[in-house]
């Protein structure tokens, strides 16, 4: 058996989640086009012929964005993110855009300087990149010899993430499989609600607000023939709340439904969900609330 443990890290909304859900084959990790949707690290579980010679497991570790903080959450964020790089066999880092459109890479790249994991480069969303744009990063990359190998890959169409995926096992070294061969992330199902209750308020809402929201599960209890769950949606401004409920309650009934058919899904069980919407004011700035709503250790 050979086991690895992967970190991967980038830019906010570079396709971080979507690769890892991709090379998973199913979703562990909330992704949408918004910056900052990924605020812990989420573990995603990759078991290869588990009982046969070719036996291989690699965990991911998704990492939230790394960008200059402006709250204490986005610090907490990002010390998650650069603390991964000292943890991991092998650093994905993913890039999306050439290092001229902004600073964000060249923050990145200073943290991994600083590190001797060997390093993958993933240039992600070929698909919607001119050619000649493509070769301009592999060639920039390539000859700052900080990477290994450099892949190009779409995650969200899973155009070479099978190649990507079978490069990393090749590198992993002799270890055990640390998780069942069924497991596909360590996350507990109360986690995995709460996230899949956010990802809904981030899609339904587009970008009427801001990331100011968390989601706490108040209540989890599992029936004969139903799991019944109660989340709190937070939020910072009592203008927020109204938005987040919207006209006689349309949106949050639409957020619900749309999380409870995934849930559903998820738990092969009917699913009871109670939502309700609490204002918090600036608890992105609170360590109290931070550490509250599992975002601090």
């Amino acid at each position: 058996m050979r086991s690895a443990f992967i970190g991967i890290i980038g830019r906010p909304n570079v396709g971080k989640s979507t690769l890892m859900n991709a090379i998973l084959g199913e979703k562990v990790a909330i992704a949408t086009e918004k910056p900052q949707t990924t605020r812990n690290t989420i573990r995603g579980v990759y078991t290869q012929d588990p009982y046969g010679d070719d036996g291989c497991q690699l965990v991911f570790l998704d990492t939230p964005g790394i960008h200059k903080p402006r709250t204490k959450l986005g610090q907490y964020m990002t010390d998650t993110a650069v603390n991964t790089l000292k943890e991991v066999d092998h650093i994905l880092f993913l890039v999306d855009s050439p290092i001229t459109a902004g600073t964000g890479d060249s923050y990145i790249l200073e943290f991994l300087d600083k590190v001797d994991t060997p390093k993958t480069l993933v240039i992600n969303k070929i698909d919607k990149m001119p050619p000649d744009v493509f070769k301009e990063m592999f060639e920039y990359y390539e000859a700052s010899g900080r990477f290994d190998r450099i892949f190009g890959t779409s995650a969200l169409e899973g155009m070479n993430v099978e190649e990507l995926t079978q490069y990393l096992v090749s590198l992993a070294p002799d270890g055990p499989m640390y998780f069942p061969p069924d497991m596909v992330t360590d996350h507990p199902v109360r986690f995995l609600a709460s996230e899949i209750i956010r990802e809904k308020i981030l899609l339904y809402l587009n970008d009427e607000i801001p990331h100011g929201v968390a989601v706490e599960i108040e209540r989890y209890k599992e029936e004969k023939n139903m799991i019944r769950i109660g989340a709190v949606i937070h939020c910072e401004k009592k203008s927020h709340k109204g938005i987040i409920i919207g006209k006689e309650g349309k949106k949050l009934k639409g957020i619900g439904k749309s999380a409870r058919m995934e849930l559903e899904g998820l738990l092969g069980s009917k699913v009871f969900l109670e939502l309700w919407v609490k204002v918090k004011e600036n608890w992105r700035d609170s360590d109290f609330a931070i550490s509250s709503f599992g975002y601090k250790d």
